[in-house]
C-alpha cells in the first residue's frame, strides 16, 4: 500500500486487522514517497516522459486524446519491463 491518506483514514485502519482474520489479507505499506516500489509510478513515469508527445499538453483535449491511446496500447505499441 502506499502512504495515501485515504489509506491512513481511521476507518481503513480500523478494518485493517479484520481483513486480516476474515480474509487472510496482509497490508503493507511501502516506504515514505518510494516510486520505484510502487508500479503504477513507474508506468505514469514512462507515460510522462518517453511515450508523451510535447504537442500532448497543448489543451486537455488533445491530452486526453494521446494519453487514450497510450492506455489503448500498452503491450502492443508500448512495452514496459517491471524489474
Amino acid at each position: 500500500m502506499d502512504n495515501a491518506p485515504i489509506h491512513k483514514s481511521k476507518i481503513f485502519m480500523q478494518n485493517i486487522e479484520k481483513w486480516r482474520i476474515e480474509n487472510d489479507l496482509f497490508l503493507f505499506f511501502l516506504p515514505t514517497y518510494s516510486p520505484e516500489l510502487n508500479l503504477i509510478e513507474i508506468l505514469w513515469r514512462k507515460i510522462k516522459y518517453e511515450w508523451l508527445e510535447f504537442n500532448a499538453y497543448l489543451s486537455f483535449d488533445n491530452l486526453k486524446i494521446n494519453l487514450k491511446e497510450i492506455l489503448d496500447n500498452i503491450g502492443n505499441k508500448f512495452n514496459i519491463q517491471f524489474v
